[in-house]
């Protein structure tokens, strides 16, 4: 306490330089000097430097926390963030895969679309040559059955032009003879 009074007047020095004594009441440089260390005094008794640190470490304290929290709030945000991102990464890797399976879909449904196609031309193709062959063996067989029926009355004319009434009587007795034994 000694220190601090001598302190102070040094400090107060300059108030050395007023009308007067220094130590008397009506000196307002003296009077002002008394009631800072009073002032001091009543805040040294009454703890007062105390009590402000102390408020300052509750502060101090509350700002800690704060920034404690604040900084585990920031890294529940990250881990949040990450979880986005790898699951953004993920969607994004399915939605390549599929759009990798429906190229590839789309590819396969095209080739068995074309082989299909091939197998109905070749089809429609063997259809309509078979028609073409059968169309040629009608036409063959109509032909060959005109040729025959043309050269049966042509035989026929040749015939009943060389025969005579008793061989023509005498081959159809055989021809009804040849019947009946087939008949039969």
């Amino acid at each position: 306490m000694k220190k601090l009074s001598f302190l102070l007047i040094l400090a107060a020095h300059p108030a050395l330089a007023a009308s007067g004594p220094f130590f008397s009441l009506r000196n307002t440089d003296f009077v002002v000097t008394i009631a800072f260390l009073l002032f001091v005094a009543v805040l040294l008794k009454f703890k007062v430097p105390g009590m402000l640190g102390g408020l300052l470490d509750k502060r101090a304290a509350g700002i800690r926390s704060d920034l404690e929290e604040a900084r585990e709030l920031r890294e529940e945000a990250q881990s949040i963030l990450a979880s986005y991102e790898r699951k953004a990464r993920e969607v994004q890797a399915q939605a390549d895969d599929i759009v990798v399976a429906a190229k590839r879909d789309a590819q396969a449904a095209a080739e068995q679309a074309k082989a299909e196609l091939r197998d109905s031309i070749a089809r429609r193709l063997k259809a309509a040559e078979d028609k073409i062959a059968s169309a040629e063996a009608s036409a063959l067989k109509e032909v060959k059955d005109r040729a025959v029926t043309v050269a049966i009355a042509a035989a026929g004319e040749v015939l009943a032009k060389q025969m005579t009434a008793q061989e023509k009587a005498g081959m159809i007795d055989a021809a009804i003879a040849e019947v009946e034994t087939r008949l039969h």
